[in-house]
C-alpha cells in the first residue's frame, strides 16, 4: 500500500515516486540513489520512467556518463525538495519527543497527591529535565485525562479507570483521626471507632458527588465503616486539615499529608491501631506503548524521589 497525490483531474502520483525522485536529484547518479532508498538501479529507473510518464514531462537528461535535471525537473525539484525535507524534520521531531525528554507534559493530579509526591520535586525535575515544560492541573474529580488531554494523572489506586496502565507512586498511604490539642482539652479522645459518634467530625464529600468519604477502620481483623455526623463539610482535605488544625472537629486525612502538623504536635492521631496503611497513590496513563521521552523521565524521576 502507498499514498497518492492527486494531479490535476487525472494523474495519481504515488508518494514513493517523488521520494525516488528527490534522490536521483539530489545524487545525479541512479545507482547512489537505489542504495539510500535500499532498492534496485532497475527500480529506481522503471520509477523515474514511470513518474515522466505521468507528469508528461522528461525530469532527467541522462546519458550512458551523467545524469543532469532537465528544466521541468529542476522546477520539481525547487519545491518539492524543501517541502519533503520539511516532512523529514517533522518525523524527526516526533521521533525524537519519544527518546527524549522534551515539550509539554500535562498532568492532572488531586491536591493531596500534588502535595505529598511532587511539590516538593519540583525545582530538582526542572533543573534536570529543563527541556520539558511541566503544566499541573490540581483538581479532585476523577477528570478524563484523555478527553481533557493529559498525558497523565496522579490518583489513588482504586479511583484509576480499569482500560489505564497504572504505576505505583510512594509508600501505601494511611488514613488518621487527628485532632488539636485544643479539641482534646475538651473533649475525651476516642478509644475505639464507635466512639466517634460522640465526637463532631469534619466530613469530606466526594468532589461532585452526594456521597461522603467513609471513616473507614479495621477492627479484629475486619474492615469497619463508621457513619460520622458533624456540623462541618468540605469537599477537598486540605480544608478538612485546616479546620482541625483550627480545633473544629477530629478529621480524617492521609497521614503523609498532614506530617508536618502530626511532627510539630500541631494535630494529635487517635485510633492509628484501628489505621493500616492501604493502598498507594498511582500515576495513569493510556497506553504503555510508544511512551513520550518526557512521560517516562517524569515516571522514573518521581518514583525514584518518593521511594520508600
Amino acid at each position: 500500500m502507498y499514498y497518492e497525490l492527486m494531479v490535476g483531474n487525472r494523474n495519481r502520483i504515488p508518494l514513493p515516486a517523488l521520494v525516488a525522485f528527490d534522490a536521483v536529484a539530489r545524487h545525479l547518479n541512479f545507482g547512489r540513489a537505489a542504495v539510500e532508498l535500499d532498492v534496485t538501479t532497475t527500480a529506481v529507473s522503471k520509477t523515474i520512467k514511470n513518474l515522466e510518464r505521468q507528469l508528461g514531462a522528461r525530469l532527467f537528461n541522462r546519458t550512458t556518463r551523467s545524469v543532469a535535471l532537465s528544466e521541468p525537473g529542476a522546477q520539481l525539484l525547487g519545491t518539492l525538495g524543501p517541502a519533503l525535507e520539511q516532512i523529514r524534520q517533522s518525523i524527526g521531531i516526533v521521533g525524537s519527543a519519544f527518546e527524549k525528554p522534551y515539550g509539554m507534559l500535562r498532568i492532572n493530579s488531586s491536591y493531596v497527591a500534588h502535595s505529598c509526591l511532587i511539590a516538593g520535586h519540583l525545582k530538582e525535575f526542572h533543573e534536570r529535565y529543563p527541556d520539558v515544560e511541566l503544566e499541573i492541573s490540581v483538581d479532585n474529580t476523577l477528570t478524563d485525562i484523555v478527553g481533557a488531554g493529559f498525558d497523565a494523572g496522579i490518583r489513588l489506586g482504586h479511583a484509576v479507570h480499569r482500560d489505564m496502565i497504572a504505576v505505583p507512586l510512594g509508600p501505601l498511604q494511611r488514613r488518621l483521626v487527628l485532632a488539636s490539642p485544643h479539641y482534646l482539652a475538651s473533649h475525651s479522645a476516642p478509644k475505639k471507632p464507635e466512639d466517634l459518634m460522640e465526637h463532631d467530625c469534619i466530613r469530606q464529600r466526594l468532589s461532585g458527588r452526594a456521597r461522603f468519604y467513609e471513616w473507614t477502620f479495621r477492627v479484629r481483623g475486619r474492615s469497619v465503616a463508621i457513619d460520622v455526623t458533624g456540623a462541618l463539610v468540605f469537599d477537598e482535605m486540605r480544608s478538612v486539615l485546616e479546620a482541625t488544625r483550627s480545633g473544629c472537629g477530629l478529621g480524617y486525612v492521609f497521614e503523609q499529608f498532614a506530617a508536618r502538623d502530626i511532627a510539630s504536635g500541631a494535630l494529635v492521631p487517635v485510633l492509628e491501631k484501628f489505621s493500616p496503611p492501604t493502598e498507594a497513590f498511582h500515576l495513569y496513563y493510556p497506553a504503555r506503548v510508544m511512551m513520550p521521552g518526557k512521560l517516562r523521565a517524569f515516571l522514573d524521576f518521581i518514583r525514584q524521589v518518593n521511594r520508600t
